[in-house]
């Protein structure tokens, strides 16, 4: 459980450097679409060569896989693109500011109704206090 932690610690941490660097390139580029598909590229040729050495029979499954959830590519590509473009009017602190509100309420609905498989973890008092919380904690970062 620790490791999973760390993990996503450390991927949390990459998400506003994500933004940055891809931001700079964008404006580098003077084309904030054209970063935003590179890093897409990127992202797709480090994940398939990472499959092709972990798991390759697992390509095999595609074909069964319902086709919706491939949409979530088109999550990716929205986030990547909006973060590349937005980034560097607004800032990339009060962008991920509202990234991280955007996920703690998809994230609180997708485990209250178990969306997509995920465990169900019902909405409760506590919870909602923690989120609140959680919220007003992000609020209060970007207020200094």
């Amino acid at each position: 459980m620790p490791t999973y932690a760390i993990t996503m610690l450390i991927a949390g941490i990459g998400i506003p450097v994500l933004a940055a660097m891809n931001s700079a390139l964008g404006r580098h580029l003077e084309a904030p679409m054209l970063a935003g598909a590179i890093l897409l590229a990127v992202g797709f040729l480090t994940a398939l060569s990472v499959t092709l050495v972990t798991g390759p029979g697992e390509i095999m499954k595609l074909a069964s896989a319902p086709k919706y959830l491939f949409l979530a590519g088109m999550l990716v590509a929205f986030y990547v693109l909006s973060i590349t473009a937005i980034a560097p009017l607004f800032g990339v602190g009060n962008a991920i500011f509202f990234v991280l509100i955007g996920q703690l309420i998809s994230a609180a609905a997708i485990d209250h109704f178990g969306f997509f498989g995920a465990q169900q973890v019902p909405i409760s008092w506590p919870r909602v206090s923690g989120l609140i919380l959680m919220t007003t904690g992000v609020v209060l970062t970007q207020k200094a």
